[in-house]
Formats: C-alpha cells, sequence, structure tokens
C-alpha cells in the first residue's frame, strides 16, 4: 500500500550578520542553520535542508510519491 504526502512548507528566519552575509534558520528542523554570502544563497539553502532531512524521513516512513 502506498501512502501519499501533502506538500510542506517552512518557514524560514533569515538574519544579515555584521560583518558580511546571511544566515538562514529553518526552525521547524532541528539543526538547519547555514550561513551564505547573499540572500538568494540564503533562501536556496532551505532547498537543501529539506532534501537532506526530510527526504529520508518521508522514505522511511513509506511515502515515495511526490
Amino acid at each position: 500500500m502506498r501512502r501519499y504526502i501533502r506538500p510542506l512548507s517552512y518557514k524560514i528566519l533569515l538574519r544579515k550578520e555584521p560583518d558580511e552575509g546571511y544566515t538562514v534558520i529553518v526552525p521547524s528542523i532541528p539543526g538547519c542553520v547555514a550561513n551564505k554570502e547573499n540572500i538568494e544563497e540564503a533562501i536556496d539553502a532551505k532547498e537543501e535542508f529539506v532534501e537532506e532531512y526530510v527526504f529520508p524521513l518521508v522514505e522511511a516512513n513509506g511515502c515515495y510519491e511526490w
């Protein structure tokens, strides 16, 4: 029996660092924090978090359809 998941959305926090760059945090995913040079890279980092953290959890629970 295949189970299907619904689309997920994540809030992110962006913080401009005093020196340079941005920190991006996904509060709902423990440990998902990254420092990036510009705001576009910081926003794109969220996709990396989802691929590295969420996808394996979903697959481990038998949900395969995206």
